[in-house]
């Protein structure tokens, strides 16, 4: 069970390092920079490889995906004692990869708005690196749905996309 936790921390690790890039983060910030010193293992040699397209990391989305095919193939092997076939594994590996940054995304924007309600105004490096995720997703919800009474109201409109897509994912 460690071991799937594990693997699960290393796939968030790698996620958020591509969400910091989609969003041209701050990558001077504390959390990032460990999030750095915790991938740079193998994003570092797969960037030799594979340069960024626009604002896509693809060293570390490759390197996401390669985790999340590592912790399929280890849940099938406990679980049924043998490797998933090929095109299975491919899509099922695709469809989590895909379920765990939604729910990066769902929890990011939680706590983002939790700190914006619980400490407006107080800057600190964790809701520096949440803004920087969450708000090029926020801004377009904005631009839709503009704030009602003063209220903005983008996160509940975001989290209810988020889980309406994780609903579909199943």
């Amino acid at each position: 069970m460690s071991q799937a936790l594990a693997l699960s921390l290393l796939l968030y690790v790698f996620l958020l390092r591509l969400m910091l890039h989609w969003a041209r983060g701050n990558f001077r910030n504390p959390f990032a920079q460990a999030l750095l010193k915790f991938s740079n293992w193998l994003v570092i040699p797969l960037r030799r490889i594979l340069p960024a397209l626009g604002r896509v990391d693809t060293a570390s989305l490759v390197g996401a995906y390669a985790v999340t095919l590592i912790k399929i193939a280890a849940f099938n092997l406990i679980m049924f004692a043998q490797i998933p076939p090929a095109i299975g594994w491919l899509s099922a590996a695709g469809i989590e990869l895909l379920r765990s940054l939604l729910w990066i995304y769902f929890w990011s924007i939680f706590v983002y708005a939790l700190i914006s309600m619980i400490a407006p105004g107080i800057r600190s490096p964790l809701a520096d690196l949440l803004e920087s995720i969450c708000e090029p997703v926020l801004q377009r919800i904005r631009s839709a749905v503009p704030p009602i009474g003063g209220l903005d109201l983008s996160p509940m409109w975001a989290g209810i996309v988020i889980q309406v897509l994780l609903i579909l994912l199943r």
